[in-house]
């Protein structure tokens, strides 16, 4: 079955879907994103991910192109026109087709494209159980990282390094040598079971999946401190992770070339990953 993607008002099939050449998303990264996962033909932690985009749009004086219901709407079609079980959901706004110039076009309409695809979740529990390999990157990305942006070639470049060291995702370093949050992740640590993760401020993206999971953990009465950590807490970690709307939890195993704990996935991973699973909301 071919894959339908939604484009401005129309479905169509992916391989014939297009966009202008002159929008501003395409040309300047004058756009904000969403990733919503999907379990078992349910959007995950929707309100969440729907309250953080409105936000994005507001921090880019950028006008929603629909209205608020109809996004819901959209993304149950696509879901239900490409079968989706579990999968991913992508959401881009732009702020629309303009001639080429720095300054905020006047009357143009944003651009909207949201696609879907399949992925499994027997792949995400395999990995799981073998845990990830994280490179620390420098953080050369813009002060503002707490807007949902399409700007990504840091975290590109970050990624793309991770690759070519043998890891899976990076972790990003400040000028004052703490961790800031992964490429496309938020971080964590744990030790002397307390769990670590920066806090929510303009240098990280408040991860809709670290929301959830900082919910869970309060229901379990396990404890949470948001602080910033380096490399020597790193060292020191029992335990570390990452969170995503990709990745949900997953267990780290080493950081560069330091292991975390044994080297191997460490007894409060299942705890977490099964204490994130309850708390999701699905929709």
């Amino acid at each position: 079955m071919p894959a339908v993607s939604y484009v401005n008002g129309a479905y169509m099939d992916h391989k014939e879907a297009k966009v202008n050449i002159e929008d501003r998303g395409y040309q300047f990264a004058d756009g904000v994103y969403e990733v919503f996962a999907v379990i078992n033909k349910k959007i995950v932690d929707y309100d969440g991910h729907l309250e953080r985009l409105f936000r994005s749009l507001k921090e880019i004086s950028l006008d929603s192109p629909i209205v608020y219901d109809a996004y819901l709407f959209h993304i149950r079609n696509l879901i239900k026109k490409n079968n989706i079980i579990d999968g991913l959901i992508y959401l881009q706004i732009s702020r629309g087709v303009a001639q080429r110039d720095f300054k905020f076009p006047k009357n143009t309409k944003p651009s909207i494209v949201i696609t879907a695809r399949s992925i499994s979740m027997g792949d995400y529990f395999s990995k799981f159980e073998k845990g990830i390999k994280v490179k620390i990157t420098e953080d050369l990305r813009w002060k503002r990282v707490d807007i949902k942006t399409i700007n990504l070639l840091p975290p590109v470049l970050a990624k793309q390094s991770a690759v070519e060291n043998g890891c899976d995702e990076a972790w990003m370093i400040d000028s004052e040598g703490y961790i800031t949050e992964g490429s496309s992740s938020n971080a964590w640590i744990l030790i002397n079971n307390k769990l670590i993760t920066t806090p929510a401020n303009n240098s990280i993206l408040k991860g809709i999946t670290r929301t959830s999971l900082i919910k869970a953990l309060k229901k379990k009465k396990i404890k949470l401190i948001e602080k910033r950590f380096n490399i020597k807490d790193i060292k020191n970690a029992n335990e570390a992770f990452i969170t995503s709307a990709t990745q949900f939890v997953m267990p780290v195993i080493k950081v560069d070339n330091n292991k975390i704990g044994n080297g191997k996935v460490g007894k409060y991973a299942h705890v977490f990953k099964d204490a994130y699973m309850e708390a999701i909301q699905l929709k």
